[in-house]
């Protein structure tokens, strides 16, 4: 009995019903959209923080104290005179560590044995500034005397001996400088560091058994600058590396051009047992906040750098995208479904106005006010899963189009993104590295997950039971009597 005059009426009342369900769909819709948006900044921004840090990297430890170069820290370059007449080339190249601040390699062990730390590993960034040309002689030609009389021989008289009249033409020095990154990865943690960010495209990555090895894995654009390939060889402060692969980065710019086993690192810089930056994995991704508080007081002299403080440096249009999906979608989805609640709820109030002589004439008949109220309550709950079904294939439709039209958003990594100590500069690798301004551009995505369906069934439930409380509300409360006397 219920069912079927529950489907008459809802027959009968088209029209009504698909009012308050279409006002339910777009609510609904809305959240959908939003909650994916939402879902899509986040995969952006990890996006952008993996360029950032390395795959399986939770946090950063580097050095507390600002980053400071001395008069004795600036690279200087000397040059032998050559006495012959052959130009000679010449090239000479110097190794500095990123951010002149290092850490003491036995700090590794020390965080690593820390309280909800699961691993670490230390990196040692570097920049090589390379000089390489020759000098020119310059040829010196004999100009004839500038004028006759007595006037020359009086200014030689005057300056105590005449000088030759001529020029000095051609020569120079043509010198081209060559500065790349260059990062020492602990071969025996391939799971942490910068260089996981990045995919060989060709070749191998570093063997565990590599530590000291004269090997180097090169970034594809870089390699694609200098013509390297795998079997090519790279020369850094005299010492030759042959190139095992080439790796390309995941996102944005890679962590460094060329990288190579931290104990060559440690001997090209003359920094022995000394690294810029240490990589942390938590045990727990959700107790990452009290694992930095633990390394914090018990590591002294160190700043932590997690992801979340990363993220607070970017900057751009999908900072600001982010910022509005976040804050005002938010809000405007939830004032819209309140909204569609209300309009729901009014409209179903106002058709059991409508129907005052029908529920007094189904009271009058026997039917108890607890009955009225659930025929009341069940077409509301059904127009309210009519307008998730409507909401849900609208939505789904909305978040379809973001993904399909892929709006670029930029993500802007100034010099301040260097939060974690200022260990490098561009391509210094992780958290600690302070990068030279640059853009990234990431397409933006709206995946829609099955709690994202499941949370917009469970409105559209809840549309209907709002709706129902209205109307049957008003119902309960009619006499029979009363209501037979009204006319519609």
């Amino acid at each position: 009995m219920f069912f079927t005059y529950l489907r008459r009426e809802l027959r009968r009342r088209r029209k009504a019903a698909l009012v308050v369900a279409s006002g339910l769909a777009l609510g609904i819709a809305l959240v959908i959209v939003v909650t994916s948006v939402s879902a899509g900044m986040g995969k952006a921004q990890d996006k952008v923080l993996q360029s950032l840090y390395g795959l399986g990297t939770d946090m950063t430890v580097t050095k507390a104290a600002a980053p400071t170069a001395s008069s004795s820290d600036r690279p200087r370059f000397r040059f032998d005179a050559q006495d012959n007449d052959s130009d000679a080339e010449q090239s000479t190249d110097r190794v500095m560590v990123q951010g002149f601040e290092t850490l003491s390699a036995a700090t590794v062990a020390t965080v690593g044995e820390q309280s909800g730390v699961a691993d670490a590993a230390g990196g040692l960034s570097l920049r090589v500034i390379k000089i390489n040309g020759q000098f020119t002689r310059g040829q010196f030609r004999q100009g004839e005397s500038g004028g006759s009389g007595g006037g020359g021989r009086q200014r030689g008289e005057a300056g105590g001996s005449a000088r030759p009249q001529g020029e000095v033409q051609g020569g120079g020095a043509d010198f081209d400088v060559d500065n790349y990154s260059v990062y020492g990865a602990d071969v025996t943690e391939p799971e942490l560091g910068p260089l996981t960010s990045s995919t060989i495209s060709s070749g191998r990555t570093f063997k565990t058994s590599e530590t000291d090895g004269k090997v180097a894995v090169v970034d594809s654009a870089y390699a694609k600058e200098k013509s390297l390939k795998v079997g090519s060889t790279l020369t850094i402060s005299g010492v030759t590396f042959s190139v095992i692969g080439i790796a390309t980065a995941d996102s944005g710019d890679a962590a460094a051009n060329v990288y190579i086993p931290l104990a060559q690192a440690q001997t090209l810089a003359d920094a022995k047992s000394k690294v810029t930056t240490i990589y942390v994995k938590a045990t727990d991704s959700q107790k990452i906040d009290s694992v930095k508080a633990t390394i914090q007081k018990n590591v002294s002299g160190t700043t932590v750098t997690t992801s979340a403080d990363l993220a607070d440096t970017v900057s751009g249009s999908l900072s600001t995208a982010s910022s509005l999906a976040a804050d005002v979608g938010k809000w405007l989805s939830i004032a819209v479904l309140i909204a569609a609640f209300l309009v729901a709820g009014l409209l179903t109030s106002s058709a059991v106005s409508r129907r005052v002589r029908e529920f007094g004439t189904l009271k009058a008949l026997g039917w108890k006010s607890g009955r009225v109220t659930r025929q009341v309550v069940g077409e509301a709950v059904v127009n309210g899963l009519l307008g998730g079904a409507l909401g849900i294939a609208l939505g789904l439709a909305g978040a379809y189009a973001v993904t399909a039209i892929s709006p670029t958003l930029q993500a802007q990594l100034g010099a301040g993104a260097g939060v974690g100590g200022g260990q490098g500069g561009p391509g210094g690798g992780g958290f600690g590295r302070r990068a030279a301004a640059r853009t990234l551009d990431v397409a933006l995505t709206a995946p829609v997950s099955v709690t994202t369906v499941a949370v917009a069934v469970a409105l559209a439930v809840a549309g209907g039971l709002i709706a129902g409380a209205f109307g049957g509300w008003r119902a309960s409360r009619l006499r029979p009597a009363d209501a037979l006397r009204r006319v519609e």
